[in-house]
C-alpha cells in the first residue's frame, strides 16, 4: 500500500520498508535522524521516484491525486494571510468544496468556538497546534503524516489529540514524534532512525522492551508496570 524501496541521499542511506493498508506507524528518534525527511520523501514534498502508493508511482501522480493519497502536516503553522481567521482557515482546507456542517462539527470537537472568527496569528503555538490537526481531518487524505504535531500542546490538549489519534476521524496515520508516553499509548507499529537509517521497524510491544529502550535510548528511559519511567 506505501512502499518505500532503497532511497538514499545526503541524509537518508537505504531506507527500505512498507506499510499495508490501515496500518499506522509512529516514527521515533534522535533529533537530526532524518525524520522529517523521511516524511517528506514520502510525501514527495522532496521529490524521488522510490515511493509508492496504492501500487502507483508517487511521482506519476497528479497534485490532485497526490493530494488525496497523503497530506504531510508541518510541526509549524504557515499563514500566507496573517488576517485569515480560524473558519476562513478551515474553509481552505476542504479539497472540493467546503463543507460547513463538518466545519461547524470540527469546532465543537476541538473546543476552539471561542477562536472561530479570531485571527489565526493571534493563536497561542499549542492553538495553532490543533488547526493543523483541524485542517488535516477535513483535508481527509488517506495518509496523514504528522510531524511533531503534539509540541506545544498542554495536558488536557494533549488527551484530546491522542484520543483523535485512536479514533476514525482520520484514516492511515504515520506520526512523528519524541513524546514516547504517547508513542506507547497508541500502539502503533515503529520505526525508529539513527543517522539517517533505519535501526527498528516492527511491532510495538518489540520495540517497547526494556532492551530496546535501554539500546535506543542509553539507559535515560524503563518500562516499569506499563509506565515509562525517565532514569533521572
Amino acid at each position: 500500500m506505501l512502499e518505500i524501496n532503497k532511497y538514499n541521499s545526503d541524509i537518508l542511506y537505504d531506507v527500505t520498508f512498507s506499510l499495508e493498508e490501515n496500518e499506522n506507524l509512529l516514527i521515533l528518534g534522535e533529533n537530526g535522524a532524518g525524520k522529517s525527511t523521511l516524511a517528506k520523501v514520502l510525501s514527495n514534498l522532496i521529490e524521488n521516484n522510490n515511493v509508492k502508493l496504492f501500487d502507483e508511482n508517487l511521482c506519476d501522480l497528479s497534485d490532485k491525486k497526490r493530494a488525496e493519497y497523503i497530506n504531510y502536516i508541518p510541526p509549524k503553522l504557515s499563514i500566507f494571510d496573517e488576517y485569515i481567521t480560524l473558519r476562513e482557515f478551515f474553509e481552505l482546507a476542504c479539497i472540493d468544496q467546503v463543507d460547513n456542517k463538518k466545519i461547524d462539527e470540527l469546532i465543537d470537537i476541538l473546543n476552539l468556538k471561542k477562536l472561530e472568527y479570531k485571527y489565526c496569528k493571534a493563536f497561542s503555538s499549542g492553538e495553532k497546534q490543533l488547526l493543523l490537526l483541524g485542517s488535516s481531518i477535513l483535508h481527509n487524505a488517506k495518509i496523514t503524516i504528522f510531524d511533531e504535531l503534539t509540541a506545544n500542546l498542554d495536558i488536557t490538549r494533549l488527551k484530546e489529540v491522542f484520543d483523535i489519534f485512536n479514533s476514525d476521524f482520520l484514516k492511515q496515520k504515520i506520526i512523528i514524534t519524541h513524546n514516547l508516553d504517547l508513542a506507547y499509548a497508541l500502539k502503533f507499529k515503529v520505526l525508529y532512525m539513527r543517522d539517517g537509517k533505519i535501526e527498528f521497524f516492527g511491532k510495538h510491544d518489540e520495540f517497547f522492551c526494556n532492551e530496546n529502550l535501554k539500546m535506543f535510548y542509553n539507559d535515560s528511559i524503563t518500562k516499569i508496570n506499563e509506565h515509562l519511567v525517565v532514569n533521572l
